[in-house]
């Protein structure tokens, strides 16, 4: 009898140390256990929100699968992830497998961000027009010397996260659909991949969400920055801009583009309270602070004068 109220007492005692159990019977708007599925490109600002709204609801846990845009949608449809955060709506196609299962998704706008184009540090070319880039994703263009007839000859390399990620969708909705991508135009798993792989090649262009560079306060986006450059891009024959948050709230950077939440949640249950935080007040001071844009909240923007990019 003993022996057997000791083993009770160890085993309730090591039970009760460390990390709260999770009950993963519980599912309210402030506690539970769901996850979700995020666009790589947008890594930085889910994982800020998610700190946050954990930290405020100690009964919350959120896992995030970080994967590419297309996955993302369909982790959503198999019912794997109760949200998707990504860079459109669901398609018609996809809305009819939701049909089957009765369901209409709650798709909630969140912030604006924008793709930055990033080159290495050494590579005096860093502005691009529009044009210039479809060029080279349409394999027209091959060669740094077709762009800059005074540089230097090097076969032109483009880096991305994954073949079916936001960027690249992206980048065909606002360039024109340019075919099927030339073998000098290849993906890397990672946006973090890609900031290592220009780092290291000068002839290389990178393609990545600009909450990987945007948060003066984050350590790893002021180690980004001191490893390469960030170019400006502009549209038909305007001025150059970079990627900054002013820029892409007043809709002249031309690369921006809208973050959505897209839940299938029909009650009120983790899922929804999450996707209302990131909407709320709290939520898009996290948007803020990544140097993004909040879609809920006005921002003020403060005029300076501005140095033409040559």
């Amino acid at each position: 009898m003993r022996i057997a109220v000791f083993v009770f007492v160890i085993t309730f005692i090591v039970s009760g140390c460390g990390k709260r159990a999770i009950d993963y019977r519980v599912d309210t708007p402030t506690a539970g256990h769901i996850k979700i599925a995020v666009d790589e490109s947008l890594k930085p600002l889910m994982e800020a929100e998610i700190d946050a709204f954990e930290g405020l609801y100690k009964d919350a846990h959120i896992d995030a699968i970080y994967t590419s845009e297309d996955e993302a949608i369909q982790l959503v449809l198999k019912d794997t992830a109760r949200i998707a955060i990504v860079t459109r709506k669901i398609r018609k196609e996809e809305q009819s497998v939701l049909d089957t299962q009765r369901l209409v998704p709650n798709q909630v706008s969140i912030a604006k961000d924008g793709l930055a184009l990033i080159v290495h540090k050494n590579n005096p070319d860093s502005l691009f027009s529009l044009d210039e880039l479809k060029a080279i994703l349409e394999g027209k263009t091959t060669d740094w010397k077709q762009l800059n007839p005074k540089g230097k000859s090097a076969k032109i390399e483009v880096v991305f996260d994954h073949p079916n990620s936001g960027i690249i969708r992206h980048l065909r909705d606002s360039l024109g659909d340019f075919g099927n991508l030339p073998a000098n135009c290849f993906g890397v798993n990672t946006n973090e991949a890609v900031v290592d792989y220009v780092s290291k090649k000068e002839n290389a262009i990178g393609l990545i969400g600009v909450s990987w560079i945007s948060d003066n306060d984050d350590s790893t986006a002021n180690q980004f920055l001191g490893q390469i450059k960030v170019a400006g891009v502009k549209r038909g024959e305007g001025e150059y801009y970079e990627p900054y948050q002013a820029y892409i709230a007043q809709k002249v950077y031309p690369l921006s583009r809208e973050i959505f939440m897209v839940s299938r949640e029909t009650k009120a249950r983790l899922g929804s309270g999450f996707v209302a935080f990131v909407a709320s007040e709290k939520g898009q001071r996290v948007v803020l602070k990544l140097g993004l844009v909040p879609m809920t909240m006005p921002i003020r923007i403060v005029e300076v004068k501005r140095e033409p990019i040559h």
